[in-house]
């Protein structure tokens, strides 16, 4: 520390009047804030390492020539161990967008607009500040080449497969890693690959302008990779809907420096790398959280595997790998990651009472139950929100089945006057539930029991059902969770929901994607 006071003494021409120590990265390097006498404040490094701090430090200078957002390099010590840079304040993209990360997933457009602005500024430090750059001077390497691929999964094998207990042929799978690092590699990229492209190391300043940091880790290599690093990275929980939104805003704003491949070979490109990525992460996850028992990295095994899960989906088609694929999905449906609830246990006796019906079926026993509305499909499905003083809504189906749910057990936002004139569609009414939590509590129950439901009446091809969301004034909480039921609804099976605001007079249609029978 003593050192670094002395660079900026030098570099000032006179000693910071406070320091303040930042909160440590994933790295060996210290931070701190330095003020001097008017209150205005640089950032001081001290690293272990020079290699690491001279990567640093030429990517600066050389991104600062070709006018890139990254902070600037103002003074370096003689050894190589500590610099000084500009200051680029205290907010990150990670910070800035926790309300949506917290709440599941939800961003709102503020903060969709800030994911936007990041991902059409990522092909400008790839594809320009690749131009002149003297790869020689990246660490640890100046190439993303098939041996650090094959570093990477041999490190997903041995911190997280092998701790696994999942039996599996090495050699078959070395033999699919192989193929899978040649095509990884099989395309010449002229650009910079980030290496470390994620929220935390993405700053804005006072007008939501996106900065870089941390890319001593850099190298040439192929651009797909921090598109996927940064889209799919698993605590994030990214939508879908978001997630093709940005890779398109990423996809756009290439064309603008590069001549781009095809929309169809981007995504299959884009496939490959995502599939690397994850495994790379869950190795990661393996060391620190199996061997070194940190619980940051146990808990985000689950959203991880539910990543690995998403994509085993497409197949050999996408991944032609197939004892890879294979292996891949054992591990998945392996109990530990598969998030299967045990079965019931009998109080009376200790005995697992689910764990199998007591009588097989047979094809010949025919359902179960039989009703006259069996069979005639496709399922439609009606999501009210209503005001109790005005009673519940009429179930004009003759069906006279659904469900009523009473929202007034959560925090109500109409008691506060800024929310009184909004309801619950509008995003400041939005946050605020989301935010509290409660609401989410109480819908993640909602969810569970609607979709058994639906899934049924799918099944035995019913044709109408019915939810219906009270509270106080059908403005607030109601709207919010009748809205968000029927966008679950929706998404999930893909069937025709209708959604009434009773007391708001707002109503709308979702139509079913494909025919249900």
């Amino acid at each position: 520390m003593d050192k670094l006071i002395e660079l900026y003494n030098s570099w000032h021409n006179s000693m910071p009047v406070n320091t303040e120590r930042l909160a440590g990265a994933g790295s060996n390097r210290e931070y701190y804030r330095l003020f001097d006498e008017d209150g205005n404040s640089v950032v001081g490094v001290v690293g272990t390492s020079r290699d690491e701090n001279h990567a640093f430090i030429y990517l600066s200078e050389h991104f600062t020539q070709r006018q890139l957002p990254v902070p600037h390099i103002l003074a370096v010590s003689e050894d190589g161990l500590r610099y000084l840079q500009t200051d680029l304040g205290k907010v990150s993209l990670f910070d800035a967008i926790s309300g949506g990360r917290e709440a599941g997933g939800r961003y709102n457009l503020e903060e969709q607009e800030l994911l936007k602005r990041t991902i059409r500024q990522l092909p400008n430090i790839q594809i320009r500040g690749a131009r002149e750059l003297d790869w020689q001077n990246c660490y640890p390497q100046p190439v993303f080449d098939e041996d650090s691929v094959l570093f990477d999964l041999n490190y997903f094998k041995y911190c997280f497969l092998k701790p696994s207990d999942l039996d599996f042929n090495e050699l078959k799978l070395e033999a699919n890693f192989r193929l899978f690092a040649k095509d990884l590699t099989s395309e010449e990229y002229e650009s910079f690959m980030y290496r470390d492209f994620q929220a935390r190391n993405v700053m804005l300043d006072a007008e939501g302008n996106p900065f870089f940091i941390d890319y001593q880790g850099g190298r040439k290599g192929p651009f797909y990779y921090d598109l996927a690093s940064f889209l799919w990275q698993a605590s994030a929980r990214y939508s879908n809907k978001l997630r093709r939104e940005l890779v398109m805003e990423y996809y756009n704003a290439l064309q603008q420096y590069m001549e781009v491949p095809s929309i169809r070979h981007f995504v299959g490109r884009l496939s490959l790398f995502v599939l690397f990525r994850t495994l790379q992460v869950l190795g990661a996850y393996g060391f620190r959280g199996y061997f070194e028992r940190k619980k940051h990295f146990l808990d985000s095994i689950p959203p991880a595997m539910d990543n690995l899960r998403a994509l085993l989906k497409f197949g050999e088609d996408v991944f032609p790998y197939p004892y890879m694929m294979d292996m891949l999905r054992r591990l998945t449906d392996m109990p530990r990651y598969a998030h299967i609830e045990e079965p019931a246990v009998s109080r009376a006796d200790g005995y697992k009472t689910t764990d199998k019906n007591v009588y097989d079926a047979h094809p010949q026993d025919g359902p179960a139950t039989f009703s006259k509305y069996d069979g005639k499909g496709p399922l439609r499905v009606r999501v009210f929100s209503f005001s109790y003083r005005k009673g519940i809504p009429a179930d004009e189906s003759g069906n006279g089945g659904g469900y009523v749910f009473d929202c007034r057990s959560t925090h109500n936002p109409g008691r506060y006057e800024p929310y009184k004139k909004l309801t619950g569609l509008d995003e400041p009414v939005i946050r605020f539930l989301e935010d509290d939590g409660e609401i989410l509590t109480f819908l993640d129950s909602v969810y569970k029991l609607a979709d058994a439901h639906v899934q049924r009446y799918i099944d035995r091809g019913f044709t109408d059902l019915m939810f219906s969301f009270g509270c106080t004034g059908g403005q607030h909480r109601s709207v919010y969770s009748a809205q968000h039921l029927a966008e679950h609804i929706h998404n999930k099976y893909g069937i025709e929901v209708h959604v009434c605001h009773r007391e708001q007079g707002i109503e709308q249609t979702f139509k079913a994607k494909k025919l249900i029978i």
